[in-house]
């Protein structure tokens, strides 16, 4: 079984584009959230992963950009994403705010060898808020994992890739797919090959995509020059 693993595409069409044409033919795509937020094409990304989660194994959890989007909840926004926020509510459509309301804070899954996988946006202790950055503390993910049962925690939230061992328990983020925070620019995911043998069935990619139209995009909408200029940095 090939699992395609991604999170953070923040209403950036056109890298989602070019991932899904990377794990489109993978058995199972799992997503860590946040669908909306910072980005100029909220719509048309939240279409485009309602249509294909209707016609394939497609699991998404609630980010926290799809939370402060759907339920009015900004609070701790810095104020480019907090302009952001309020765009997002202006143009969605109602049925785009519905959708984003029933997605779950958390999802079950587990493959054909029988591994489990719990996927959350931000951790278990703080599911939409908390930071897991790949230079914390071991002791930071052994008291993470102590509050799941499942053989491995999928997260996002950071923008930066991560695989953290503790024991034969892992943690991973797959980074960012339309806002990348790592210093590399270009659109990022993950793939899981279940016939492979862990430590070595995870592979991170990254993959160009139009950002200079991307980044076109947010600058006519009105939204910050900033969420337009960092794309291209990679921050």
């Amino acid at each position: 079984m090939l699992i395609a693993l991604i999170s953070d595409i923040h209403s950036n069409l056109e890298a989602l584009k070019a991932v899904w044409r990377e794990v489109k033919s993978s058995d199972v795509i799992l997503c860590m959230g946040d669908l909306v937020g910072y980005g100029a094409s909220p719509n048309e990304v939240v279409d485009f992963v309602r249509q294909k989660m209707g016609k394939r194994n497609f699991l998404c959890v609630r980010g926290n950009h799809d939370n402060a989007i759907a339920f009015g909840a900004e609070w701790g926004f810095n104020p480019y994403a907090r302009q952001a926020v309020r765009w997002h509510q202006r143009v969605m459509s109602v049925e785009n705010l519905e959708f984003l309301r029933r997605l779950p804070v958390r999802q079950l899954f587990t493959d054909d060898t029988g591994r489990s996988y719990l996927l959350i946006h931000g951790s278990p202790r703080a599911p939409l808020d908390e930071y897991l950055f790949p230079w914390l503390s071991e002791s930071v993910f052994k008291a993470v994992l102590g509050y799941v049962r499942q053989d491995d925690l999928l997260v996002g939230h950071t923008h930066v890739p991560m695989l953290k061992w503790t024991g034969r328990r892992r943690v991973i983020n797959p980074g960012s797919v339309g806002q990348p925070r790592d210093g590399d620019w270009r659109a990022a995911y993950a793939t899981l090959e279940t016939e492979k043998e862990p430590p070595n069935n995870v592979e991170f990619h990254r993959v160009e995509y139009n950002v200079e139209k991307s980044a076109e995009r947010i600058i006519k909408a009105g939204l910050p020059r900033f969420l337009a200029e960092r794309l291209f940095e990679g921050i």
